[in-house]
Parts: C-alpha cells; structure tokens; sequence
C-alpha cells in the first residue's frame, strides 16, 4: 500500500514522521518545519486507515510493512510517536534509518493482566472540541483543531487490531540502529523495568518533565530539547 505523505523542506538529510493512532501527518505541524529549518527534507505519513491514506486491513504487521513500501530506505532519522512507534519498531531493519526516535512507543498496555477495550478508543471518533481542549489543557488552539480534523478522516476501525488483547511483546530486544526511547512523564505505554531492560540492550531513554503522551504537542520546547545530538 502506498500511503499519503506530506513534505517539509528540500535538505541534504532526510528525515521521516510516523504518527500515533488516531492521528495523522498534520499532528507534526510545527516538528516538520522544524527539522526543515535544521537542513532536512521532512516527509510525514498517514498510516494505512488515517488521513488520506488507504484503508485495508489493520494490524501491526500491515502497518510497517507499509512504511517499507512507502518510505524511503537509509533516511538520516525517523520519528515514530504511540503506534508509530510500535511500527516503526517493526519496520526499522527494513527501513536501515541511521537513527531511530521512538516517542512515547505503544509496546506494552498499562496493565499486561488487563486488555484493552478498542471500543474505548473507537468512541474517540465522536469526541467535542470542547473535550479535546479539556483532556489537553497545554495545547495550542491550533493543535485542538487539527485533532477535530485527524479525527473526522481517521477510520475507528482501525482501533479493533487491539482485539480485546493486552498489548505485549511489543518491546524490542535490541536496537538495530542507534535508538532513543522518548517517554511521556509518567509514560503508561513504557514502564519502569522496560527503561531498564531498554537501557541494558544499549537504548537510550530520556523523559520529557512534566509532558504527556503526545510530547510533540504537549511541550513542543521539551521535545524537541529532548532529541539534541538525534538531529
């Protein structure tokens, strides 16, 4: 499946966004101009079911292996938020970036005893701009609308890959390029024995203070502060 992009910039580097669920390349406004204005030519996806990008089958699986179909190899660096993150995770061998940013990655559910309710997420699609504004007092205006917008193009189906399933084994064994983990604070999809076992198999994990899950958008200064020397 080819999928949409959106661009930013003509630099000597490359760089690649994959953004989480329910979302799609419009939530890095300000982190592609941002890496343009740095000498990298920026290219966003929709992940398969968001955006403008084709709809299908949805699991973990289709979702990277779009990315390799889509995307170019060898880019200077890619960033993959939530469930881009956990794509990323699954595409990075094929994709060969020089680095890897995975941003508050969606490996593992809250509670590995619990499963998660893709109803939960589906509701979403329905949400108010009221509501959005109140979940995320630290958003910019802007970002409120461009979620309304995410939203209304985004396919609730593609909630149902969770199954019902707790999300496990999702936590890579070891990066295959050099890897930073960038963690909400607290993050709820990264705990506290993954950190560990991340950092011993040679990742590097930093925590944006104070930061929700969407960092990028929560606390744009401290993402982007969080990822000097990975750009």
């Amino acid at each position: 499946m080819q999928l949409h992009t959106r661009e930013w910039g003509t630099g000597d580097r490359t760089a690649l966004l994959v953004h989480g669920i329910m979302s799609d390349s419009r939530t890095w406004r300000r982190v592609g101009p941002a890496l343009a204005e740095r000498g990298y030519r920026v290219i966003a996806v929709d992940l398969r079911g968001h955006g403008r990008s084709p709809r299908g089958e949805y699991t973990p699986r289709h979702f990277a292996d779009d990315l390799v179909d889509t995307l170019p190899a060898g880019a200077d660096v890619v960033i993959g938020h939530s469930l881009g993150g956990l794509t990323l995770s699954l595409a990075v061998q094929r994709l060969r970036p020089s680095r890897a940013i995975y941003s508050d990655p969606a490996w593992a559910s809250p509670d590995p005893e619990q499963p998660l309710d893709p109803e939960v997420f589906a509701s979403g699609k329905n949400v108010t701009r009221d509501h959005i504004a109140q979940l995320n007092p630290r958003w910019d205006p802007e970002d409120v609308d461009v979620e309304v917008a995410t939203l209304a193009d985004w396919d609730a189906d593609t909630s149902y890959f969770l199954d019902g399933r707790p999300l496990t084994g999702f936590v890579p064994d070891r990066p295959f390029v050099p890897s930073l983990v960038q963690l909400a604070d607290p993050s709820f999809l990264v705990g506290a024995e993954d950190v560990t076992r991340l950092r011993a198999s040679g990742f590097e994990v930093r925590t944006v203070t104070g930061a929700g899950h969407t960092i990028h958008r929560d606390d744009f200064e401290g993402f982007m502060k969080s990822l000097d020397g990975w750009i």
